[in-house]
């Protein structure tokens, strides 16, 4: 039995979509979309998990999306019907956008969709073990128990139904509470009442609601701004890039100057939607670059630091994988990585070398990242070692409870990713631009307290960069006690003992605590 000692809460996770229209534009053939078109939508999704655990990883497949016209057939919002795999687990303070399909205008009367294959993993909080095999304080990983009668949901109620133009964009926001379909026996029931809702996003929704997707440069047209970009799912993504979008992070030998002549094909690359445009292409604000095709890099959250006797220069760190830009069967999502990063000198191990991801933004002083700031909760991007990736464990069969399937490898390189972290705001300090954000026992993706922290709360720094969204004015002034946020930003362990700091990119007003 899970009892309900330790109190966990998943935050809102973003799903977007755009339905966009076309125009008569002269710009080359990578948009092609049937006529009459019109409007944008987008589509997203946000969640909230059971107590006793902390859920380190929750996937599930969107395999069937669709609106329904008044009159005609239902349109399919997922291209050639692919399933998309969706951690829901990484979308607390950000949205991934999943697709944009050409819709025909008129009014809408409901929305279909349809999961499948969800798969856990947990870090057992509780005072008892789970099943026969996951002890407490392990980490486990389940195939959980579907109902299938709840596989599909249709939205009818408000605010169906809806009109679809090119003047009026259109967002739903699809609510996917943790707390509510995942049940006490860690079954999943998507029909649990206010499991899953729909809500419709304001008429100009925010960058962050677009959301982040990642594909492979398949082909660039420099002079009209257009990427075309092969998806993980299958498919191809479409987007413009404008005189405002930035370039970050491109290697010295793709580029002198940030432009889109940095974007090459083969190269792998995150980019951020910002907004759809009248010939039926998203906008980015951002093109940030990942790797080259041919490299094997990994993301994930470090869950765990091991104390083992280890030689002298080297550390492990043990991962959760979110991410695997170059869809390497060798490195599944969901598994536990055992990494090992190296000092400099540490006799004939290459060094690793270590970074901060910060698109942009500019990190305050002060706050580094090296070996010895690592810590538990750090989301980053680990760079493969050719030659050192071995596979250690296979993870448990169906329907059985076990440690996840894992890996190890020597790590070349290691970059610090924006982390996600929930709770209500407890102390505002003007003076500083920070505020202490209260997360109860256990709010983020990682085994809680994270070492070395005191108490359940983190500092969190804003800056003139900190984008805020939700809130009344939408800066730092709007921001009130109590308010239940969402922070997206850089993670820092205490440099003694306190609570951990968060460097904000951004911060997302949440309706309540329990939405």
């Amino acid at each position: 039995m899970i009892r309900n000692s330790l109190p966990f809460l998943l935050a809102p996770a973003l799903f977007a979509f755009l339905l966009t229209g076309c125009s008569s534009s002269n710009k080359t053939g990578i948009c092609a979309c049937p006529a009459p078109l019109s409007g944008a939508v987008s589509l997203s999704m946000t969640d909230d998990p059971p107590a006793g655990v902390s859920v380190l990883f929750f996937q599930v497949s969107l395999t069937n999306a669709t609106l329904a016209p008044t009159t005609g057939s239902p349109v399919s919002l997922l291209s050639n019907n692919t399933p998309i795999q969706i951690d829901v687990t990484q979308l607390q303070g950000v949205s991934a956008f999943l697709n944009t399909t050409g819709v025909t205008a008129g009014t809408y009367n409901s929305l279909s969709l349809t999961f499948a294959n969800p798969q856990l993993v947990i870090y057992n909080q509780s005072d008892a073990s789970l099943g026969s095999s996951c002890a407490v304080g392990a980490i486990c990983t389940l195939t959980p128990t579907f109902d299938s009668n709840s596989s599909t949901q249709t939205f009818t109620s408000s605010p169906f139904p809806v009109t679809v133009s090119m003047a009026s964009p259109l967002g739903f926001l699809i609510d996917f509470h943790l707390n509510t379909v995942i049940q006490s026996d860690l079954s999943v029931n998507l029909a649990a009442t206010n499991g899953v809702t729909v809500s419709e996003l304001p008429p100009a929704p925010t960058a962050a609601q677009f959301g982040f997707v990642t594909g492979t440069v398949t082909e660039v047209v420099p002079s009209n701004g257009e990427i075309e970009l092969a998806l993980p799912w299958g498919g191809s993504l479409f987007v413009d890039a404008t005189s405002s979008t930035t370039f970050n992070n491109f290697p010295s030998s793709a580029c002198a100057t940030p432009s889109i002549a940095c974007v090459q094909q083969g190269q792998i690359v995150q980019v951020q939607i910002s907004s759809n445009v009248a010939d039926g292409l998203p906008t980015v604000s951002q093109v940030n670059y990942v790797q080259l095709a041919s490299a094997q890099t990994v993301e994930g959250t470090i869950v765990r630091i091991p104390p083992l006797p280890l030689p002298a220069g080297e550390t492990i760190i043990d991962l959760i994988l979110h991410q695997n830009p170059s869809a390497s069967t060798s490195s599944p999502i969901g598994a536990m990585a055992s990494v090992a990063v190296w000092s400099p000198g540490s006799g004939s191990s290459t060094p690793t070398t270590f970074s901060i991801d910060n698109s942009g933004f500019t990190i305050p002083s002060g706050l580094t990242f090296g070996q010895s700031t690592l810590t538990v909760g750090q989301t980053v991007q680990v760079t493969v070692t050719p030659g050192t990736l071995t596979t250690t464990g296979t993870g448990p069969g169906p329907s059985a409870w076990g440690p996840p399937p894992s890996i190890s490898f020597t790590a070349s390189a290691v970059e610090l990713e924006p982390s996600q972290v929930t709770g209500a705001i407890t102390a505002i300090d003007s003076s500083t631009t920070s505020f202490t954000l209260g997360v109860g026992a256990g709010p983020f993706f990682a085994p809680w307290p994270l070492p070395n922290a005191t108490g359940f709360s983190f500092n969190v720094l804003t800056t003139g960069q900190t984008a805020y969204a939700g809130f009344n004015p939408d800066n730092f002034s709007g921001l009130a006690t109590n308010d239940f946020v969402s922070v997206h930003g850089w993670l820092f362990p205490p440099a003694t003992t306190g609570p951990p700091t968060i460097v904000a990119q951004s911060v997302l007003l949440r309706p309540s605590a329990v939405f």
